[in-house]
């Protein structure tokens, strides 16, 4: 209920229809003063999005302590009670999203920590003489410079060079081109054989390189900023693929549980992984700072309890004995896992797109 200044005059403000009571029987709209400080809006907010008063909270209760309630009261048409499926889907994600990109996904340095055949140039340089010898032999003769040792001095002007002008290779070339003309002229002569696909892929990566002037530290910040802001779409993705996945598992169930119901299932799932994800990223930047044993033990705890709730949540809404219901478990997390490593390729090719 609103706790909005009732007016004194009975005209309906939406519909200007005399109003007998608080709303209006014509349009139903509460006849309350038009001016709102910004806690009224703010409760508004979550009375419209939540209905926080009555819903929320006992829906959010159930999420978290009983696994599989809230899918199987809404298979049964047990709805009035609790706070829609799709609507909370919507607000806690939000949140979730809101809270990751604010506070767990500061820009920070790009761990940019280059190896040269396998080794870091610290850990080049920590070598004795006669590995260190071998080793730079390697690179110049993989450079096609004879296998000829480098000093440590030469080694180090052989870290610069590369440094400052690395880019990216994301086509599978030996070899980056310099432009999109030297890479069509050597393709016409024959020299390069490429079919469409990959072509794409070369025309990037030379737009890519040139855009970001080789840096291949911007250029892989670039790509990370994009990628991670996919992520909501991507997850919201996998939300039906994971029904398909459960409807395929659980095929011989068709007549009782409907694609749907694998669906709400799985929304009340993503719900509660969303809640507890925000736990334990806040414990781990309260970790971080405080350094306390516990809190990892915790937060790893917590990690954990997402695969106990999934199985006890498999267990009741499915109602299978524990053995079958720990098979099924597994194979669905094998499928899931597939899954989101496909949909990481194909939103990480998209994002290389977008940058």
């Amino acid at each position: 209920m609103s706790h909005g200044r009732e007016r004194h005059e009975k005209n309906c403000l939406n519909c200007g229809t005399i109003v007998q009571g608080r709303y209006c029987q014509n349009c139903g709209q509460e006849n309350i003063e038009p001016k709102e400080n910004f806690w009224q809006l703010l409760n508004h907010f979550f009375n419209d999005i939540t209905h926080f008063d009555g819903k929320f909270l006992p829906s959010l209760k159930y999420v978290l302590f009983r696994p599989g309630f809230l899918p199987k009261e809404y298979v049964k048409g047990r709805r009035a009670s609790y706070l829609n499926p799709v609507r909370m889907y919507i607000f806690t994600s939000a949140i979730f999203f809101l809270l990751f990109f604010s506070f767990f996904n500061k820009e920070g340095e790009i761990i940019t920590d280059m190896t040269i055949n396998g080794k870091t140039p610290k850990q080049a340089l920590a070598m004795d003489s006669a590995s260190f010898a071998t080793y730079t032999a390697n690179i110049n003769k993989n450079n096609d410079k004879g296998e000829v040792p480098m000093t440590r001095v030469e080694f180090l002007h052989y870290v610069d060079s590369i440094k400052n002008n690395v880019g990216i290779t994301i086509s599978g070339s030996s070899s980056r081109f310099s432009s999109k003309e030297e890479y069509d002229s050597l393709r016409k002569a024959g020299i390069v054989k490429h079919g469409w696909f990959r072509r794409q892929f070369v025309y990037k990566e030379i737009a890519i390189n040139k855009k970001y002037n080789n840096d291949s530290k911007r250029i892989i910040e670039a790509l990370r900023e994009t990628f991670v802001h996919s992520i909501p779409q991507m997850l919201f993705v996998s939300l039906p693929l994971l029904a398909l996945i459960l409807k395929l598992v659980y095929v011989r169930r068709r007549k009782e549980f409907y694609y749907i119901s694998h669906l709400i299932f799985g929304a009340y799932l993503y719900i509660f992984i969303f809640l507890l994800l925000l736990l334990i990223f806040g414990l781990g930047a309260l970790n971080s700072s405080l350094h306390w044993g516990f809190l990892k033990f915790l937060k790893t705890m917590l990690i954990i309890g997402i695969f106990v709730y999934e199985y006890l949540a498999l267990y009741k809404f499915y109602r299978q004995g524990w053995f079958r219901t720990l098979m099924k478990f597994i194979l669905i997390n094998i499928l899931f896992v597939i899954m989101i490593l496909l949909l990481f390729v194909i939103f990480g090719a998209l994002s290389l797109f977008k940058i």
